[in-house]
């Protein structure tokens, strides 16, 4: 029997539970900014995360390992001040939370007393629990990450395909069922085989939200500037673009460069 769609005017981690247990699918993008950000919510997306991918498309980094803690504030408080509905996931950017539970927790009161963010992402299953905990315990909701964590992209070496052979699928396994009993209210699984997320997601309580991690899942995050198709040298099998806004946007610049150069902009109804 099908359950009626609530209509959701504010999303929380509760919301999300709910929308796994009536059979909803959770639609989750990146935003960086406010203007960005307000169109998101606007749009009727349900999540926003505030990735550490800003270090790739808003900074420019090859990894996500530079942006600091200071500038993921400042992203997390530029995306607040614009949504009225979505919930806001601000990514624990790496050095602030692996090596010291307290570290991770001062970090994490940070991002929420200055950003004014909902809840906080951290990359990691068993080897994290504690830092884990101790956010949890001063309750501050947490948001998990395994399979691809391109936090550890050094450690891997590459960012193919995670958790194809069976102890990493089992290990993968294992961390998501203990970031439930933690007390997670969702988890992100990046880049593993279709059959294992879905696995995962039958296997615990709390929502998973995939990328490139198959259609099993309980919801979808892609990166702004990728769905959008902004970046054009970015193509993994796992993206959709939605628009060529790259190519838009160069014509629409070389019109208002020509139009500059030949005297056509400003005319006389474009001028005070």
């Amino acid at each position: 029997m099908s359950v009626a769609k609530k209509d959701y005017k504010r999303i929380t981690t509760k919301s999300l539970i709910e929308m796994k247990a009536n059979g909803e699918k959770i639609s989750m993008l990146t935003s960086y900014d406010f203007t960005m950000a307000k169109i998101v919510d606007t749009a009727g997306v349900d999540v926003i995360l505030v990735g550490d991918s800003a270090s790739n498309v808003m900074a420019g980094h090859e990894t996500t390992l530079p942006i600091t803690l200071d500038q993921m504030i400042y992203h997390a408080s530029s995306v607040v001040r614009a949504i009225t509905r979505a919930l806001v996931v601000v990514d624990l950017p790496f050095g602030s939370y692996q090596s010291d539970p307290k570290e991770a927790l001062r970090s994490s009161i940070r991002i929420m007393k200055e950003s004014g963010g909902h809840a906080v992402k951290l990359e990691g299953g068993s080897e994290i629990k504690d830092s884990i905990k101790k956010i949890l315990n001063a309750g501050i909701p947490v948001m998990g990450h395994l399979g691809l964590t391109p936090q550890s992209i050094y450690k891997f070496g590459t960012y193919s395909v995670r958790a194809k052979e069976e102890t990493e699928a089992e290990k993968l396994l294992e961390d998501a069922k203990l970031l439930e009993k933690l007390g997670c209210f969702a988890l992100v699984l990046e880049k593993i085989p279709a059959h294992l997320a879905e696995k995962v997601a039958q296997s615990i309580s709390i929502p998973v939200i995939g990328i490139g991690a198959g259609g099993g899942v309980d919801g979808q995050v892609l990166v702004i500037h990728d769905m959008l198709g902004m970046n054009n040298e970015f193509s993994p099998r796992f993206l959709r673009r939605y628009m060529n806004l790259y190519e838009g946007m160069t014509t629409a610049i070389g019109q208002y460069v020509a139009d500059v150069k030949s005297k056509d902009f400003p005319n006389e109804k474009e001028q005070y």
